[in-house]
């Protein structure tokens, strides 16, 4: 008895090979930006900058489209959700931080929160971006998970906010020295928090570059922004509907 042998030219097996190709690619560029990274550490070389260049890349070589890189990587964009459940751990184990400093660490987030919504519509009014451009660039300051989550809930672009906040990240990790040098912060708490607020996920890895305590810290902030983000973002739908 024989078996019956898949044509390439069935859609169902070119899927199946555009899946796994994308995803291989995906993971081992990723790999290979952190291992040049690790090497090299340039924030230029940060894999957050490198990998969507080299995706890119590989995209327009190969004249493949968006959808057919989103289609073989999906399952690697619906890992964010249990992502999102794992931020639990630093806040447990951080728990007695969050009871002596909560006045310091709430004020700070709020007012993160807030520079970084209203300087991302002032940006947006400046160069001439409305709808739903406009409303996918104003959670590009927390941790990607939260961020998509916000923008689908106040009616922006997640996959379009994702390369906001890429940007968001590289560009607050390669201004943190100079920020950090310029303002007179001396206790970890402050430059951890900094760098945790205003840069996400690669401002925390600057942190760790910094002191283990401001990683610790920064790591800490970006999770409980990304928590508050979330429950203000149904009231910031409400309001931004009616401007």
């Amino acid at each position: 008895m024989t078996l019956p042998i898949t044509s390439w030219n069935d859609p169902l097996a070119q899927g199946l090979f555009s899946g796994l190709f994308w995803s291989l690619a995906t993971i081992g560029l990723y790999l290979a930006a952190k291992r040049l990274h690790r090497r090299w550490p340039r924030w230029w070389l940060m894999p957050l900058a490198v990998t969507p260049v080299l995706l890119v890349i590989a995209v327009l070589s190969l004249h493949a489209s968006y959808r057919d890189y989103i289609r073989g990587t999906g399952w690697l964009v619906a890992l964010l959700g249990p992502a999102m459940v794992a931020f639990a751990v630093p806040i447990y184990e951080h728990r007695a931080l969050i009871r002596r400093e909560w006045p310091v660490l709430a004020a700070g987030m709020l007012v993160g929160t807030a520079t970084a919504v209203l300087s991302g519509w002032g940006l947006a009014t400046v160069v001439g971006l409305d709808g739903a451009i406009r409303l996918s660039l104003l959670p590009r300051s927390i941790s990607t998970p939260f961020a998509m989550e916000v923008s689908g809930e106040i009616g922006g672009i997640p996959q379009l906010t994702a390369i906001f906040v890429v940007l968001t990240g590289v560009l607050g990790a390669a201004l943190g020295d100079i920020v950090l040098a310029w303002l007179p912060l001396r206790s970890a708490l402050a430059r951890g928090a900094l760098l945790g607020v205003g840069a996400h996920g690669a401002g925390t890895a600057k942190a760790h570059m910094i002191g283990r305590e401001e990683g610790s810290i920064a790591g800490l902030v970006m999770v409980l922004v990304g928590l508050m983000n979330i429950l203000v973002a149904p009231v910031l739908a409400q309001i931004l509907r009616h401007i």
